[in-house]
């Protein structure tokens, strides 16, 4: 594959140069990165990266190629890769294409040979920002216009962007039925609840909760998904319209989602969690988990501090009653779950279904069907 002189640049200036495919396109959004050492197919397909182009820190991507199984969702949401050395192998034992190859199918932009480490290091000292990849023959002037012209996340609702267009049902085991207000959600997720048993049906976003109600469901999932939760009030008011009907679990999104429709706030992190390497510990068993994570906004804890100082289950006051932290963030230690005490239902702010990533919490799924059975026996 011929590559020819490309770049990075950024809305604050920053350039950084390396390369990519002749006759490569260019894309905008904000540029956000992951600390994942692998699953770079499963980013890309991930619905929660919509809007965004992705920094790998890991050195070298690519390097198993890509496969079907691997993909998250139907398509490729992340509007480009950058990368410091990618190549296009697809003699890894399962790969189905060159992980390359398969960028340029889709029609996805990339960049190799950038200094990702400066890049990454950039984005934690001045915060995840809009910036572009361009070919070498695209003025910068231009390239500047082009990125100032992107909006912002803040206040952007990508959940409209990425949800289904019409409901889908997935499973037929013994287990109970979930209905999932679909904001986004991995393929993953679905695959780990109907392993368990469990009946799952996905519903668009702007679904109206007396339809979710109607659909005899057990319980509510909200899914992960991209943009910020402030953008979502019609969400919001769903979701309000379900807690203390059904129980109402959330996941990334979901649970940012779950804490407004409570009475809570969200704020925007300066670079976001993105990789599969974060430790979290849960305050219930007093564990400590390594977790995969993917978001750029958080919630705001009691009395609206940005971060938790102890490990006490603290609680919130909130518009449903109690509220207790499950979870906490040992980096930053922003909130990373909660559980309702007077009605059926709590969230966590990271990915237990590890796609990709450590399977330390995939048993937070068995502990969602077993609250959702006690709370209909």
């Amino acid at each position: 594959m011929t590559r020819v002189p490309a770049y990075v640049l950024l809305e604050d200036g920053t350039r950084f140069d390396g390369e990519s495919r002749a006759a490569a396109s260019h894309a905008v959004g904000e540029v956000v990165f992951t600390t994942g050492m692998s699953g770079y197919q499963e980013s890309m397909s991930d619905p929660s990266f919509a809007g965004q182009l992705i920094v790998f820190t890991y050195p070298h991507i690519g390097n198993y190629g890509v496969s079907a199984r691997a993909m998250e969702s139907e398509r490729v949401w992340a509007r480009a890769a950058i990368m410091r050395e990618a190549c296009d192998r697809e003699d890894a034992p399962g790969a189905e294409r060159g992980w390359l190859s398969w960028l340029t199918d889709c029609g996805v932009p990339w960049i190799s040979g950038v200094d990702t480490r400066a890049l990454v290091r950039h984005i934690r000292e001045a915060g995840a920002m809009r910036g572009g990849i361009f070919p070498a023959e695209v003025a910068q002037s231009e390239a500047a216009a082009l990125v100032a012209a992107e909006p912002a996340m803040d206040g952007q609702d990508l959940a409209a962007v990425v949800t289904p267009g019409q409901v889908s049902h997935h499973g037929d085991g013994p287990g109970p039925r979930i209905a999932v207000l679909d904001t986004g959600i991995k393929g993953s997720i679905v695959r780990n609840l109907v392993q368990r048993g469990a009946r799952v049906s996905l519903h668009p976003c702007t679904t109206p909760a007396a339809e979710l109600l109607e659909s005899d469901a057990d319980a509510i999932l909200l899914a992960n998904g991209p943009g910020d939760p402030a953008a979502l009030d019609y969400v919001v008011e769903t979701v309000r319209e379900l807690i203390g009907k059904r129980p109402v679990w959330g996941i990334c999104l979901g649970h940012q989602l779950l804490c407004r429709a409570l009475g809570l706030q969200t704020f925007k992190l300066p670079f976001g969690h993105r990789g599969a390497n974060h430790p979290v510990k849960d305050l219930q068993t007093g564990r400590v988990e390594i977790t995969s994570q993917n978001h750029g906004f958080a919630v705001l804890g009691p009395s609206g501090a940005r971060t938790i100082d102890s490990s006490r289950p603290v609680r919130w006051h909130t518009d449903f009653g109690a509220a207790q932290l499950s979870h906490v963030n040992l980096y930053d230690r922003t909130v990373e779950g909660l559980e309702l005490l007077d009605v059926p239902g709590g969230a966590v702010q990271y990915h237990p279904e590890a796609g990709p990533g450590p399977h330390d919490s995939v048993y937070l799924f068995d502990r969602f069907l077993a609250r959702i059975a006690e709370a209909v026996a």
